[in-house]
């Protein structure tokens, strides 16, 4: 058996009220990172390696997740933006960001690019999530209390504590190519209440975050830094992992940026690719000739 680490990496710092578990490390031009749905901060931890000689590097665990305290509300695409600000506040950086986003957070770094211009200089989206109409079905509070009652009753029944860690290998399986045995703190999140309600209610409302990036893309464009999407290909010929790629191909296109690919690549990228994710991020340069106004 995997033996957890007597002390975790980082410090409990409060943003906007809630103690979130936050790991900088590493010097230079600060760059976030932020995984995707119910991802922990250890999940960068290959790609962290490889940016600290080069870049400040700052990771951290939204509500419920990982080390972090929960949120009294449900997720909200402003709300994930504005946290990434003060995230940097609270470790001091309070000049421009490169700011990484993994599938789900690939909203909320766009977001963030878009709502908090000055504080970005420059924006990875790995294998991010794309949706180019979203219609979420039921209203918002609708959902989003179905989702707590459901994590309540799932936890109330001690499914956590027995399911949820192999829930979580299952995941990583499914999402990568290669074969990563677990982390040593996989098991002390993952068998939580706090990590099942927060995964649930991330899930929950990703329609919403996803028809709130298309509503306030018009009104706020991308600041004048540069873009790059990366794209995970596992090497299979399916025709919905061709057309993944176009859809990626057609986000970068979309913002200005440079579309590359990691392969070969599940979704997990971060764990199947490292070299890539970090290679994109230190490659950033200017991809617009002319500069526009913030």
């Amino acid at each position: 058996m995997t033996r957890r680490p007597i002390r975790p990496p980082g410090r409990i710092r409060t943003v906007d009220g809630i103690p979130l578990h936050i790991v900088a490390e590493g010097s230079g031009p600060a760059c976030v990172l932020s995984g995707g749905l119910g991802m922990a901060w250890f999940d960068w931890d290959a790609v962290a390696a490889l940016l600290a000689p080069y870049r400040t590097v700052i990771r951290f665990d939204r509500p419920g997740l990982g080390l972090s305290a929960p949120s009294p509300v449900p997720p909200a695409l402003t709300a994930e933006a504005g946290r990434i600000a003060r995230v940097l506040d609270a470790v001091g950086h309070r000049g421009p960001a490169t700011v990484v986003g993994h599938s789900l957070a690939g909203f909320h770094a766009e977001a963030f690019a878009r709502l908090h211009p000055r504080r970005c200089a420059g924006l990875v989206l790995l294998d991010a999530s794309i949706e180019e109409d979203p219609h979420p079905r039921l209203p918002r509070a609708v959902r989003t209390a179905w989702a707590s009652g459901l994590a309540a009753t799932l936890s109330a029944a001690g499914v956590p504590r027995a399911l949820g860690p192999a829930a979580r290998r299952l995941t990583v399986h499914a999402g990568t190519v290669g074969s990563h045995p677990p982390h040593p703190w996989e098991r002390a999140g993952y068998r939580t209440s706090r990590v099942l309600r927060a995964c649930v209610l991330e899930n929950a409302t990703y329609p919403y975050q996803a028809a709130e990036l298309v509503a306030l893309r018009p009104g706020h464009p991308l600041p004048a830094v540069p873009v790059a999407v990366l794209a995970a290909y596992d090497g299979g010929e399916t025709a919905r992992g061709l057309r993944w790629l176009e859809r990626q191909r057609a986000l970068a296109a979309a913002l200005g940026g440079r579309f590359t690919v990691a392969a070969p690549a599940g979704h997990l990228v971060m764990a199947d690719a490292p070299e890539a994710v970090a290679r994109a991020v230190l490659d950033l340069a200017p991809v617009n000739p002319e500069p526009r106004d913030c």
